[in-house]
């Protein structure tokens, strides 16, 4: 179905928000968040990572305060 949508006020860029695993980040990453296993990565459109965060909701949040629209990837 190809059917127009109207939004209302503008749409943000889109960003997407999916876990990382700390043993998979750069060391020096990994010894500042000692003791968790998952943070979250915000990352744009091209792929590149805009930020790490400890919770998917501030991820969320965060994404939202620099008026992006963030998305969820599994």
């Amino acid at each position: 179905m190809n059917t127009e949508y109207e939004f209302e006020g503008e749409v943000g860029q889109i960003v997407y928000v999916k876990p990382v695993k700390v043993a998979d980040l750069p060391k020096d990453v990994q010894a500042q968040v000692e003791g968790l296993d998952q943070l979250y990565a915000v990352h744009d459109s091209s792929g590149e990572r805009l930020a790490l965060v400890k919770e998917r909701d501030m991820a969320f949040v965060l994404a939202r305060q620099y008026d992006m629209a963030p998305v969820a990837v599994h």
